[in-house]
């Protein structure tokens, strides 16, 4: 949707305009759907990439070089569409350019480049955002109205699994130095959910980390985080492709009840009615990816909350930085940001 002459808008441009997935499209084709936000240029190192771009947006401009679309381009906005290890450097960039910024999940490799960005984000003046899209999945959001409805009690034990028996793939995703590793990827959605789940404050995680099978990649072949809450909330999450024989998606335990999802369109919900033990099937609702832009438009426009926050992503962040350094370690590790 055009920004009108003289209407207050949110001018974007899309940095990473990659063939995979075309996710470039996507978020083009998001933040347009948004009144008073508009794509108006495109960076790619690849100049095909740009010109492909500009059949699918005639009216943008196109740029091979960051520095020069940071210097001559109208945008008030970046987004980085890029591999993960280029999001801190890139946000930091366009920070200090005066833009605000959206990366791609996950925000970043490290704690400390998570905290950086956003040290960078306070000082500019400027918003710095995730897009953790899957928050608005149609599984999770039927989970979490489960929970915040108090059927099953308290939640105070999660089981998070996802994975299977496969080669990862030879792309960067499965390239460790671009990518982070086995966590970064499915991982970052799965804690991004947990912690909504369990918003207590984070206390410590224990790691344990296998490379046995794969070994023409960089990627660890499974990864798992043993996470403890401040409140004594306990929570396992687990990643792999060596896993020959799975387990549910979610297994989540609360003092009246609980849920048990194997994916597929619904899940099981077990709790106590009155005394009765029950058993109910809750389908999944449809998923609202479009919600994430709205919700920046809404913010940047009109001053309305932000959804994702930089600090809620750095926890996803902190966990699986952590976990690698309790695996290499051998010991439990605190968290720095809780």
């Amino acid at each position: 949707m055009a920004i009108a002459p003289g209407e207050k808008g949110i001018r974007c441009g899309i940095i990473g305009y990659g063939g995979a997935f075309n996710m470039g499209k996507a978020h083009s084709n998001w933040i347009n759907a948004v009144p008073g936000m508009q794509v108006t240029a495109v960076c790619d190192l690849d100049p095909e990439r740009t010109a492909v771009a500009k059949q699918d947006f005639p009216e943008i401009e196109t740029y091979n070089d960051v520095a020069v679309m940071l210097e001559k381009a109208p945008i008030d906005l970046c987004v980085l569409i890029t591999p993960h290890n280029t999001h801190a450097p890139l946000a930091v960039q366009c920070l200090k350019a005066g833009k605000h910024v959206i990366t791609e999940k996950p925000m970043c490799l490290t704690t400390s480049e998570a905290t950086n960005m956003i040290d960078e984000a306070r000082a500019a003046g400027k918003m710095l955002s995730v897009f953790h899209n899957r928050r608005w999945d149609g599984d999770y959001m039927a989970i979490q109205d489960v929970v915040d409805k108090g059927i099953i009690g308290e939640v105070f034990h999660v089981e998070m699994y996802g994975g299977g028996y496969g080669h990862p793939g030879k792309w960067w995703r499965a390239d460790k130095a671009i990518s982070g590793g086995a966590f970064y990827d499915w991982g970052a959605h799965y804690l991004y959910w947990l912690l909504r789940i369990i918003p207590d404050p984070l206390q410590s995680v224990t790691g344990f980390y296998h490379k046995r099978v794969w070994h023409d990649v960089t990627n660890e072949d499974q990864v798992e985080a043993a996470i403890l809450f401040k409140t004594g909330k306990v929570a396992n999450v687990q990643m792999s492709s060596i896993a020959m024989a799975g387990k549910p998606r979610w297994r989540i335990l609360g003092t009246k009840g609980a849920i048990v999802d194997h994916g597929g369109g619904s899940f099981k919900v077990y709790t106590d009615v009155q005394g009765l033990k029950a058993e109910a099937e809750v389908k999944y609702r449809p998923g609202q990816w479009e919600k994430y832009y709205e919700n920046i438009g809404d913010h940047l426009l009109r001053g309305g909350q932000l959804e994702i926050t930089p600090e809620s992503a750095r926890r996803v962040i902190e966990i699986i930085d952590y976990a690698e350094v309790s695996a290499r370690s051998g010991q439990t590790e605190r968290l720095p940001y809780p």
